[in-house]
């Protein structure tokens, strides 16, 4: 199993009753580039942010790709039990216990929490996808029943477009998540409506 060191991160507690977000940076970003969306989702959560283990030409990624829009699912999937298994000692490491994990993605972070939440369900269940797609061409037949996913996706994103996005949405329902969205007319982008529904749709019911 990975240790936290795994992957470089920085980590906040937050406070006990409050879950813990995962922050999963977009192609070339950094720790802190979802640290404001985190205070507007839940300003009293524990704070779990990585950086992607992968360089191309100097912008860090969570896995490669081929070209624009082309993953290479190989990688993908490496490291979705890549980052799988740094959650899972994470969790040990900082004695979370059984408090809620919740990935919060942008673009290539969006997509590795959707293969995370796809392939590894046992590591995280939880997720608000922005500007996501289907990561891989046929994912596992998990059950998925006790996954929660909110995705926000524009209608006009060449990056993600709606098809690959509707591909992922359905993957979700197939295997039995819980799936909203928020689709938006603009494109590869975190809206303020698509922040203030995710802050709305975080609290379970």
């Amino acid at each position: 199993m990975s240790a936290p060191a795994d992957l470089r991160h920085t980590f906040r507690p937050g406070t006990a009753e409050a879950p813990v977000l995962l922050l999963l940076h977009g192609t070339g970003g950094s720790p802190d580039d979802l640290r404001g969306l985190g205070e507007v989702l839940s300003p009293d959560a524990g704070v779990l942010a990585p950086v992607g283990p992968v360089s191309e030409n100097g912008a860090a990624r969570w896995f490669r790709r081929l070209r624009e829009g082309v993953f290479d699912t190989e990688d993908v999937l490496a490291r979705s039990e890549q980052l799988a298994d740094f959650l899972v000692a994470a969790r040990d490491e900082y004695d979370l216990g059984g408090r809620r994990m919740v990935a919060v993605g942008f673009s290539n972070g969006a997509n590795i929490a959707a293969a995370v939440t796809l392939l590894r369900p046992d590591a995280l269940q939880e997720a608000v996808l922005f500007s996501a797609m289907l990561p891989v061409p046929e994912p596992p037949q998990h059950d998925l029943s006790a996954t929660r996913i909110l995705l926000a996706n524009g209608q006009r994103d060449p990056m993600a477009p709606m098809q690959a996005a509707q591909s992922l949405v359905a993957a979700y329902r197939q295997r039995g998540a819980e799936v909203d969205t928020a689709w938006h007319a603009g494109g590869h982008q975190i809206t303020e409506d698509g922040a203030h529904r995710a802050r709305d749709w975080l609290p379970r019911a």
